[in-house]
């Protein structure tokens, strides 16, 4: 019994004196430096409602900045449409390039067989082309220039080509051609479809029937039959779409000035709030 009294003894021994151990070194500095009095500017906390003002004053400045440039707008998103027209190179068999997105299909069919019998049987090809808007070029005719010119670079490719230009968001169009094409087509009608069929309809937002009417008169032009004629403006006035230059630079003045006081509260706010606190210590 004694011998067995002793063992058990001498098994708990090691468990005390190893628990002292773990107690001294605990540490305990760490706790006494939190109550520290001193106090950094950097560890001011800033108040929420005054973070929210900042953060919200410089994200509504920067949105209007941006909308607001021209630069970022006309070499941004909204000019790659019209390029990216130009570089993919004219349709193999549709004849049509709605990039703008305003053509039907039965618009797209009829135009795809008007063509198609008009390059079969008077080796005349006519290419439509619809964009939203230009930002390249100052008209719908420098653009209809630009992609003859890319699309077919030599004198025989372009001879007897054609190519209708519609610009929805200026409601105007352009046709412009090879030498073959000018001369099967006629000044007169090359005229006319310009300045009645396409700007007359795309003002009415008719883009459908602005393409189609203009094939049919082409189309009727080249074969010597009588010209259908085309839509006239009431009053013989189009109403202008832009801006004067005077309601520009208003609105242009306006919007500075409310880009101006965003920016300044963005700024000036974290600056009143640390000189209060630099005063009040």
């Amino acid at each position: 019994m004694e011998t067995i009294l002793s063992l058990h003894s001498t098994l708990r021994k090691p468990q005390f004196s190893h628990q002292p151990k773990s107690i001294h070194h605990f540490p305990c500095k760490p706790i006494c430096s939190i109550n520290s009095p001193k106090q950094s500017p950097e560890s001011i906390k800033t108040p929420s409602w005054v973070s929210h003002i900042q953060h919200g004053a410089a994200a509504i400045a920067l949105s209007l900045a941006l909308n607001l440039s021209p630069v970022l707008l006309g070499c941004g998103i909204v000019a790659a449409s019209e390029f990216d027209v130009i570089n993919d190179g004219p349709p193999k068999d549709t004849y049509v390039v709605d990039d703008a997105g305003v053509l039907s299909r039965v618009t797209k069919s009829d135009l795809k067989r008007l063509m198609a019998d008009l390059e079969e049987r008077k080796k005349l090809k006519i290419n439509f082309i619809t964009v939203r808007k230009l930002t390249s070029k100052a008209d719908a005719f420098e653009y209809a220039d630009q992609v003859l010119e890319k699309w077919y670079p030599t004198v025989e490719e372009g001879d007897n080509k054609g190519i209708v230009v519609l610009v929805t968001s200026q409601k105007e169009g352009a046709v412009t051609g090879g030498p073959s094409f000018i001369k099967a087509v006629g000044e007169q009608v090359l005229d006319a479809t310009v300045s009645e069929n396409l700007p007359v309809l795309a003002t009415d937002e008719k883009y459908n029937e602005a393409l189609v009417s203009s094939a049919r008169r082409l189309v009727a032009a080249i074969d010597g039959l009588p010209d259908p004629g085309g839509p006239k403006f009431k009053d013989n006035k189009r109403e202008s779409n832009f801006k004067t230059r005077e309601e520009t630079e208003a609105k242009r003045g306006q919007f500075s000035l409310v880009v101006g006081g965003l920016l300044a509260i963005a700024f000036v706010v974290p600056m009143v709030q640390y000189y209060a606190y630099v005063s009040r210590k």
